[in-house]
């Protein structure tokens, strides 16, 4: 039995694959999930039934699993704050930075080789997309860091 919060195989197995400075895509339901992440990227369905999962699931699950470095989320064109960019913010570890990135400009950063997982989800919350860079773990003294 695994004690993380997160137990979905595929995510374990493509954050196991993952490193410091990999990125992963949380998209919302009306991503354009396929041609919006790289080729490469590990793709896993999560998107169900409208509103399931949501990305503040995914975000759950993965603060418990691994280190964040950095996020990003995607803003409208007059780059206004959404009411889900505050339940990230909420969610994510202390001194986690959340910068906005005005839509298509998010589109360009989610198709770069470094996001190595995209998550789908079934949100239908405006603007739901999220982007985490994987941070590392330090160690005690003299063990290192990776």
């Amino acid at each position: 039995m695994l004690l993380s919060k997160c137990i979905h195989p595929e995510i374990l197995e493509a954050l196991g694959k993952m490193g410091h400075g990999s990125r992963i895509l949380i998209s919302d339901g009306c991503y354009p999930h396929v041609t919006g992440s790289p080729a490469s990227a590990k793709k896993v369905w999560l998107n169900l039934m409208p509103d399931l999962v949501k990305v503040t699931d995914v975000l759950e699950a993965l603060t418990a699993t691994i280190p964040i470095e950095e996020a990003w989320v995607m803003a409208p064109p007059d780059g206004t704050d959404q009411p889900v960019h505050n339940e990230f913010r909420k969610r994510l570890p202390e001194g986690v930075a959340v910068q906005k990135m005005l839509q298509y400009d998010f589109y360009d950063k989610a198709r770069e080789p470094d996001v190595a997982l995209m998550i789908a989800t079934g949100d239908l919350r405006n603007f739901a997309n999220l982007m985490l860079k994987v941070g590392f773990v330090k160690h005690a003294e003299g063990k290192g860091d990776y």
